[in-house]
């Protein structure tokens, strides 16, 4: 079965970097609204890869920031497929370096943040007030990169700046399972279901301990939805 997952994800992978460069260039051929050609890219990873997705709870329409946990590549895909509307990812620069793959950053017109140069917030912060204004939904990983997927890693400060400073109305989802149809690191992949679940938005203007609260909710969620398999 260990040999059998890895051919799987051998093959995943292949044609994980196969379709991303397809649609790399059909975003930058219609740039103007690049939104169906991700999400139908979604549901064809969903095929291709032998997985279901289960949606548990509702998307809040007033979300200006989507905030979730992060264990694989599969988190992105799984909210592509079914997020209803034009997310804009803020991800780390390091993506955007990748040689050819690095397009998928400002193809769609994602944001990329360098952590080790203190102004890349402010340009956060702007491109940000940018794509809201757009009508997007700014979506990170807070914790900053991916962890197992049995706890959440500590979280980084540029989700609650970005919140604060634009007074956004934030909403926690938690993404259980994702790491079991691809592991990122060891390439092991399996068919299976991954489950993402909304939460209860969040006004920040309404709390000075909202950031530390909402990682409390997500633990606890996390917690439960595991320990209940």
């Amino acid at each position: 079965m260990k040999i059998l997952s890895k051919i799987r994800g051998f093959y995943v992978m292949i044609e994980f970097v196969i379709t991303v460069l397809i649609i790399i260039v059909l975003m930058y051929t219609f740039r103007q609204n690049t939104h169906p050609i991700r999400r139908s890219w979604g549901k064809m990873q969903t095929f291709l890869m032998g997985f279901s997705i289960k949606q548990i709870g509702e998307v809040n329409p007033k979300t200006t920031l989507l905030v979730m946990n992060h264990q694989s590549l599969i988190d992105i895909v799984a909210l592509e497929t079914i997020y209803p509307k034009n997310l804009c990812w803020i991800a780390k620069k390091e993506i955007e370096d990748i040689p050819l793959f690095g397009h998928i950053i400002p193809a769609p017109r994602m944001i990329s943040i360098d952590r080790k140069d203190k102004r890349s917030i402010i340009k956060m912060i702007k491109e940000g007030k940018e794509r809201i204004s757009e009508g997007r939904v700014l979506a990170m990983f807070p914790e900053g990169t991916r962890g197992r997927g049995d706890r959440l890693l500590k979280f980084q400060s540029g989700a609650k700046i970005l919140a604060e400073k634009l007074e956004l109305i934030v909403q926690p989802a938690i993404i259980v399972g994702a790491r079991h149809i691809l592991d990122s690191k060891s390439l092991d992949a399996h068919g299976g279901e991954v489950k993402v679940i909304y939460l209860d938005p969040i006004d920040p203007k309404e709390d000075d301990e909202w950031f530390e609260k909402m990682y409390r909710t997500m633990e606890e969620r996390l917690t439960l939805e595991l320990t209940s398999k």
